[in-house]
């Protein structure tokens, strides 16, 4: 009699290597005409926009660029003003070699070292590097065993759970909005802007998503260091096409805002147009579910059993989830007036809590203030945060692809000292990924010796937790012919018991 085999294949997204590169930052930023001239650089900022991530020839080729930002101090009215550079790059790693089918790259990065310095009161130098990494995952088929037949086998079942993806763009998309101000800004210090989703329709094939874009405008519209906001919501409506993704589909869409122009608009006075230019994240998974055999064991053969480790990643949480952090400290100057505090976020990581995981991160405000002798400095002030929820386990069995961003920042100053309330949002998809043993091949050749005849029952006395099916194999008997003798119900002993073992099938 041949052992029937039946297999299948069970696909599941597989975290396959993590690379990092370094971008040089080598400009220089020529002050243009219309703007006042350098007398002091106040603060520079790099951010990272990626535009394009394609896996080829077994390389991972990133595109974008970093925007460089500097904000330094007029020379006759101590006026603040701000300039920036775009650095365009094209970054390629090398990879290990694997199959890249349905491959998801997540890009990251943050400032190794930087240096900025006004060469005159024209041009100002600046010159780092940015440490770029990259994580990648991607799909993989792994054959699995879904029943076996003849040859008296018996066979434990095993559930395997997932989740595979369907879907996974990056859009780069733009939305409009008037805005009208009191009055002309004479500068415009920062314009930032958080993303929120605010519906998901899945409709004939298309995605249709609604949201809007939180915009903060802070600008001075007189000489000097005097800063004035304002905020306005940019409403977007995308349509996808999303060719064969199933009805049954788990959706997601995050808006990340990585630029925005303001431009007078004619014949309006103190009327505004708002161009946000911004990346639409539309992720798409479809559960997964099978049975495999997760162990075997034949009640008329020795049989010859292997077993595999295979991998799977479950969708944990779509993360929504907002956390205020509250930094202080002292200023050097008892007598500096706050201006105004940016705040920069590092990536995401993971850190130890009591029962396990939580997810946070690094991030710095950098405060704004005028000193006593008349001039503008910037204090900065790191911080740590963390987002509510306890995970249980280690880091290795987590994958997450988040966007954090900043929704309020409040400060004030109270003698020396400085405190900021900082809002931090972060939205995103949680994933898990587990491994579970099953078997990978069997095979029945020599027939099993006939003992002791003349017994037909053992005692077998099972403690709590043991399962019916390992019992049952190490007497090469029937499962099924034990539950019945022994009128149970589960495989899993929920208390210690007395069982009897039929010594034939």
């Amino acid at each position: 009699m041949e052992l029937k085999v039946f297999r299948d294949t069970l696909s599941t997204m597989a975290s396959l290597c993590e690379t990092k590169a370094e971008l040089p930052i080598e400009t220089e930023i020529l002050i243009p005409d219309y703007l006042p001239q350098v007398f002091k650089i106040v603060k520079c900022f790099v951010y990272l926009v990626t535009l394009q991530k394609q896996i080829t020839a077994g390389r991972l080729t990133v595109e974008g660029y970093l925007r460089c930002v500097v904000y330094y101090q007029a020379e006759e009215d101590q006026s603040l003003c701000q300039t920036e550079q775009k650095i365009p790059f094209t970054r390629a790693m090398d990879l290990p070699e694997s199959n890249y089918q349905g491959y998801t790259a997540q890009v990251s990065g943050e400032v190794e070292y930087l240096n900025c310095r006004a060469v005159n009161q024209r041009r100002v130098d600046v010159r780092g590097a940015y440490a770029l990494s990259a994580l990648v995952t991607a799909q993989s088929d792994q054959e699995i065993i879904t029943a076996l037949a003849d040859c008296g086998v018996e066979q434990k079942m095993l559930p395997v759970t997932g989740v595979k993806s369907v879907a996974n763009l990056d859009k780069l998309m733009t939305a409009e909005e008037e805005l009208t101000l009191p009055s002309q800004p004479q500068a415009i210090l920062d314009i930032s802007g958080v993303g929120q989703v605010e519906e998901i329709k899945m409709i004939s094939g298309k995605a249709v998503i609604k949201g809007k874009i939180k915009v903060e405008l802070t600008y001075r519209s007189q000489p000097g260091y005097r800063l004035e906001g304002a905020a306005k919501d940019v409403p977007f409506n995308q349509i996808i096409d999303l060719d064969g993704v199933p009805d049954d589909g788990v959706c997601f869409a995050e808006v990340e805002m990585v630029g925005c122009t303001m431009m007078a608009t004619a014949g309006q006075e103190a009327g505004n147009t708002l161009t946000v230019t911004a990346i639409l994240h539309l992720r798409v998974y479809r559960p997964v579910e099978c049975y495999v055999v997760g162990d075997a064991f034949s009640t008329q053969y020795k049989a010859d059993v292997t077993y595999k480790t295979v991998n799977a990643e479950q969708l944990q949480e779509q993360l929504d989830k907002t956390v205020e952090a509250d930094v202080a400290g002292a200023l050097p100057d008892e007598n500096a007036e706050i201006i105004g505090c940016f705040v920069s976020l590092h990536p995401l990581e993971w850190g130890q809590a009591e029962g396990g995981l939580t997810l946070g991160g690094r991030a710095s405000a950098h405060v704004l203030c005028m000193n006593s002798l008349g001039e503008i400095d910037c204090y900065d002030k790191a911080f740590e945060y963390s987002l509510p929820g306890v995970y249980p386990g280690t880091a290795e069995q987590y994958r997450f692809e988040c966007w954090p961003g900043v929704t309020a920042v409040n400060t004030q100053k109270n003698g020396m000292d400085m405190t900021a309330q900082v809002n931090i949002r972060v939205r995103g998809l949680l994933f898990r990924r587990i491994k579970e043993t099953i078997v990978d091949s069997v095979t029945c050749d020599e027939a099993l010796e006939v003992g002791e005849p003349d017994v037909a029952l053992r005692i077998y006395y099972a403690a709590a937790g043991e399962n019916v099916f390992d019992i049952a194999k190490f007497y090469h008997v029937s499962p099924a012919a034990m539950m019945k003798l022994n009128h149970l119900e589960d495989l899993e002993l929920g208390a210690g018991a007395r069982l009897l073992v039929p010594m034939t099938v």
